[in-house]
């Protein structure tokens, strides 16, 4: 792991949800070998009233409700406390939300090399701007649509962090072949029966060549970004991941309108 250890606060009103990645797959075992940490805290815990209140009517009317800022302030200082007692630093404070910044693959390389994140799923309308302002660091999306809340898209940034700890694929080279490793898309993966409803696995796929396969492999990632996401060809391009054999290939190809 480095000389840091990756830790994920998650402040949710719905703690339990966080089993879907604790319990289950690639990330459970991550955790149980102690690749990673989390811990969750319910704001409910922070409130002063006998009903624990996290949410009002929002100031000048309108549809929903808004969570509070004093509970979730106080859980953000408790948590800073208690990052800062167990020794394993200082995080941003990120809120998830639709008006974020895009995560992206690049984003999820750099949490796993850190220490770590403080995220709060937001529930509700909205959060208290106040809130925002004075004790969030940035706001992250994962993409341009709303949900009922931040939980599931803070346990897709956690698991496309821990997936690049070294030791949480079992195979250490899974990681740099799939999809965004490469600044392209993953090529298509096939497995038996080699005969599969009319369809058959690709020739070179069974030649043992591996010099062709992995050029194969390379052509048909290509093909993909190049009819899915052109837009990651211009990036690649830009950052000088193209070679000249990439750019031969892709200047050959004629795409159906």
């Amino acid at each position: 792991m480095g000389d840091h250890v990756l830790r994920f606060d998650l402040i949710t009103l719905f703690p339990d949800m966080a089993d879907a990645i604790t319990r289950h797959g690639i990330t459970a075992r991550a955790l149980q070998r102690g690749l990673w940490q989390l811990r969750c805290w319910n704001p409910r815990d922070f409130t002063r009233d006998a009903w624990k209140t996290v949410d009002d009517r929002p100031y000048g009317g309108g549809p929903g409700m808004v969570m509070l800022a004093q509970p979730l302030s106080e859980t953000i200082a408790a948590v800073r406390a208690d990052r800062l007692g167990a020794g394993v630093g200082a995080a941003p404070v990120i809120a998830l939300s639709p008006q974020g910044k895009r995560f992206t693959d690049a984003r999820a390389r750099e949490l796993a090399s850190s220490s770590g994140a403080i995220l709060i799923a937001g529930r509700y309308e909205a959060i208290d701007q106040r809130l925002l302002d004075r004790h969030v660091d940035d706001e992250w999306s994962i993409g341009d649509f709303v949900v009922s809340g931040g939980e599931l898209p803070a346990m897709m940034m956690m698991d496309a962090a821990v997936r690049h700890l070294p030791g949480a694929l079992n195979d250490s080279n899974s990681a740099e072949q799939e999809s965004f490793a490469a600044g392209i898309l993953d090529c298509p993966h096939y497995t038996r029966p080699e005969l599969f409803d009319g369809l058959s696995v690709p020739e070179v796929l069974l030649s043992g060549h591996h010099e062709r396969i992995s050029r194969w492999r390379r052509e048909q990632a290509l093909l993909a970004t190049l009819r899915k996401r052109p837009d990651l060809l211009e990036a690649a391009r830009r950052d000088g991941r193209l070679s000249a054999a990439d750019e031969a290939f892709i200047s050959g190809q004629v795409l159906p309108h």
